[in-house]
């Protein structure tokens, strides 16, 4: 009966698999969100791959959950799982979010920061799917793990350099004309700079729960 019930039981390693799940749609979603911002003819195939990749996403948000429910033996707190969980979601949700701005407003074309900084999302969300397969052995990798989460951060700051750069270099090219491009150009802009904020929470939550475990 014991091994019956362990076996319908999920696996403690079955977290990390879902974690690792998770980090491949937002590297997925960060490739799909760079290649929507080359603009013309690709932006809408891109943006349907974001949303590919955000429903995706929500799947493995939804098994972690059940896991959490289920499970009474998890490899670290629970509350940490759901954070850490939310916080990876947050990150593609907000892409989705970018993706439907430019859906909206029939976006073709996209400002030098803004490929730019779609360049360096695709970059943090592959640090993040490397932190996250640190994770099972996170004692014996937490130099590197602290190492990830400081670039994450260091890419973050040139985020913002970008989003003001941007932001002022749309003010100067349109205060005498379209006055409608420059109010979508800021809203992508925003857009942009939260889904770098989102990866800088998940690096956050990757410290808080090293630092809890080590």
């Amino acid at each position: 009966m014991l091994g019956l019930f362990k076996a319908v039981m999920p696996k403690e390693d079955a977290f990390f698999d879902l974690f690792s799940a998770h980090a491949r749609t937002l590297v997925a979603g960060a490739v799909a969100l760079r290649d929507m911002t080359e603009g013309g003819e690709a932006v809408e195939a891109a943006s349907a791959r974001v949303y590919q990749h955000e429903e995706e996403a929500d799947e493995v948000t939804r098994q972690v959950m059940v896991a959490v429910r289920r499970s009474f033996i998890t490899p670290f707190d629970r509350s940490d799982i759901q954070d850490l969980t939310t916080s990876l979601d947050d990150a593609i949700d907000q892409m989705r979010k970018t993706a439907k701005v430019v859906s909206l407003f029939e976006v073709r074309t996209f400002e030098p920061q803004m490929r730019q900084m779609a360049g360096i999302i695709v970059e943090a969300a592959k640090l993040t799917e490397e932190a996250i397969a640190l994770l099972p052995k996170m004692r014996q990798n937490a130099h590197k793990l602290g190492e990830i989460s400081v670039r994450i951060r260091e890419i973050e700051e040139q985020s913002d350099h970008m989003y003001d750069q941007g932001r002022k270099d749309l003010f100067l090219a349109h205060r005498t004309g379209d006055p409608m491009t420059f109010i979508v150009g800021i809203d992508i802009y925003s857009h942009l700079e939260k889904v770098m904020d989102r990866f800088e929470d998940v690096a956050n939550r990757i410290s808080s729960i090293v630092v809890e475990q080590v």
